[in-house]
């Protein structure tokens, strides 16, 4: 069993992603309390995994997104095996803190200042920049990297930081500028 805090169908609002029709599996529950978290975990339905893939199939998305709270506390190989039985391309959306099943997708790593990463890989890093020190992220094993404004209130200041720091690219919470889920 499983906490899950909702599923529910959208647009991809953030990274690399952004604009794709998605299934979101939003689990309730985190290893870290970061003060502009979205995510209720004293809310959530256990659910089993049948019940998660019940839900998942009812939207024509192919995309699932498994996001959180931290979805590395919850997730294994056999609920991601399940997804892929049903046709999804199953994404993560993680802190990096916890060690992932292999079969996952695509991993999206939004490492928290302090925290320890347990992670080898990584296909996009996305960073909630709040002024902190972004530069050692970029010796993450990824492919693309993200400076996202918290919560879309720094948004200038995000851009000036990567029109100094080339390498970043700008991620917008596009859902939240739209008004969708």
């Amino acid at each position: 069993m499983r906490k899950i805090n909702e599923i529910f169908y959208s647009l991809q609002g953030e990274g690399y992603h952004t604009g794709m029709p998605a299934v979101f599996v939003r689990f309730s529950g985190c290893n870290l309390k970061c003060s502009f978290c979205d995510t209720r975990h004293e809310e959530g339905t256990w659910m089993s995994d049948e019940d998660i893939v019940r839900e998942v199939i009812k939207y024509p998305a192919r995309v699932v997104i498994l996001t959180g709270g931290e979805p590395g506390l919850w997730i294994d190989e056999r609920l991601v095996d399940a997804l892929h039985q049903e046709g999804k391309y199953v994404c993560i959306e993680t802190n990096g803190t916890c060690l992932l099943p292999e079969n996952i997708d695509w991993v999206t790593c939004s490492p928290k200042e302090g925290a320890e990463l347990k992670l080898d890989r990584m296909d996009e890093v996305k960073v909630v920049y709040v002024g902190q020190d972004v530069s050692p992220y970029l010796d993450l094993p990824a492919g693309h990297y993200f400076l996202q404004p918290c919560s879309c209130s720094n948004t200038g200041e995000v851009i000036a930081y990567i029109l100094q720091h080339p390498e970043w690219r700008l991620s917008l919470q596009t859902h939240k500028l739209l008004q969708i889920p």
